[in-house]
């Protein structure tokens, strides 16, 4: 399987465009993505190729920082990876030291 691997990393996070910052660079976005949700949505949707994974660093940073953010990042890769699972493999993983949460296992505050 030719697996594609993207690392977001928000360890170093401290303010909001940092934050799309971090998803830009990570998830190797185009240069017209737009620093919000709905071009999050957009940008995920025109990644191509076989099979994704997406690993997670430093997601309590901005939980921390920006709950109301994360929730809606953590929901809408949630929603892309269900999205896809009729055309590709697509794994989300929150990695924590070295544990790994699947995006499906990991508890999304409301």
């Amino acid at each position: 399987m030719n697996q594609r691997t993207y690392t977001v990393d928000f360890r170093n996070v401290t303010h909001f465009l940092e934050m799309h910052a971090a998803i830009f660079e990570g998830l190797e976005f185009p240069d017209y993505y737009g620093c919000n949700w709905d071009a999050f949505w957009d940008c995920l949707k025109d990644m191509f190729g076989k099979s994704i994974q997406i690993e997670i660093l430093g997601i309590d940073v901005i939980e921390r920082l920006f709950d109301d953010d994360a929730r809606i990042m953590l929901s809408t890769l949630k929603e892309w990876k269900e999205y896809e699972a009729d055309f590709r493999d697509v794994q989300v993983e929150i990695v924590r030291g070295d544990e790994r949460i699947e995006i499906d296992d990991y508890p999304i505050k409301e």
